[in-house]
């Protein structure tokens, strides 16, 4: 490894000590470093800024939670180059490695003690009068929903062409597995281990009790768009980015042709992370 990457939580002052410790360790082991704050793109845009990440980074280092690595994997939507999470509290689902053990792990990654898993990315767009105004690869869901004061809001949703339902409710979210512990389980969808090949839909407070969440196939092109007009109707991409929707928008989505790459420390029990995030045995 010659050349790293190093984003770091924006306006957290221990984001930033950490981030220069880890770059002069790096830097004593004679490895170029480059080294940012991350950008916030938080607010509904169909336009964000991004981190111009040199090309030939070899590994990205994310120092924060699992907010920033979602950013960052959106800066790097086309690109297989490996990233690290350090989270900068306890675990995260994504951010797995402890601030307090990461110059063990890194130094286990610089040896080759490590592996790399992949999680499948999904590819968000909305054509409005044939044109494509938004395109954005997302690691978690992409959640279309009304505003609070807005009416039920019907969603006509098909699946390669062939139609699935309407779903009327408060919305819909499409998930990865990744994003399976994300909003996904808070509106009663189920949790799919994260490097399967799936796609999840989830209604949000469907009027329709029989209207279920249903996982997909990951080849599959789901397409959604307003089955009546409606007004303050959103897609949010990873929670951070997105637009309005207009009543004859086109959202459609598919699986991503490139999917993250994760640097895992070994000794890291997937299962483990989800007792300990979602509280499972205890009282």
């Amino acid at each position: 490894m010659r050349h790293v990457a190093i984003i770091y939580k924006r306006m957290r002052p221990e984001a930033a000590k950490l981030a220069a410790e880890i770059k002069k360790w790096f830097e004593k082991r004679n490895i170029t470093v480059f080294c940012a704050e991350n950008i916030d793109n938080s607010g509904v845009t169909c336009l964000f800024n991004t981190i111009d990440i040199p090309k030939s980074v070899e590994s990205i280092i994310v120092l924060g939670g699992d907010g920033t690595l979602l950013s960052v994997a959106r800066f790097i939507e086309n690109r297989s180059t490996p990233v690290i999470g350090i989270n900068l509290g306890g675990l995260g689902f994504l951010t797995e490695i402890s601030a307090d053990s990461c110059f063990i792990e890194l130094q286990k990654i610089l040896a080759g003690d490590f592996e790399i898993e992949e999680r499948m990315r999904l590819r968000v767009s909305v054509t409005r009068d044939g044109k494509e105004i938004l395109s954005h690869r997302v690691l978690n869901d992409a959640v279309i929903n009304k505003s609070a004061l807005a009416r039920i809001v019907d969603l006509r949703t098909t699946i390669d062409g062939h139609l699935l339902t309407h779903y009327r409710g408060d919305g819909l979210i499409i998930a990865t597995p990744t994003g399976s512990t994300a909003y996904n389980i808070s509106a009663g969808g189920p949790i799919v281990f994260a490097t399967a090949q799936a796609i999840i839909i989830t209604p949000i407070c469907p009027f329709t009790l029989t209207n279920r969440p249903i996982i997909l196939p990951s080849h599959v092109t789901i397409q959604v768009e307003l089955a009546e007009p409606a007004s303050d109707v959103t897609l949010t991409c990873d929670g951070q980015v997105g637009c309005l929707i207009n009543s004859t928008d086109q959202i459609q989505i598919t699986a991503a042709a490139t999917p993250l790459r994760l640097i895992k420390a070994p000794d890291v029990d997937p299962f483990e992370i989800l007792r300990t995030k979602l509280k499972w045995g205890q009282t």
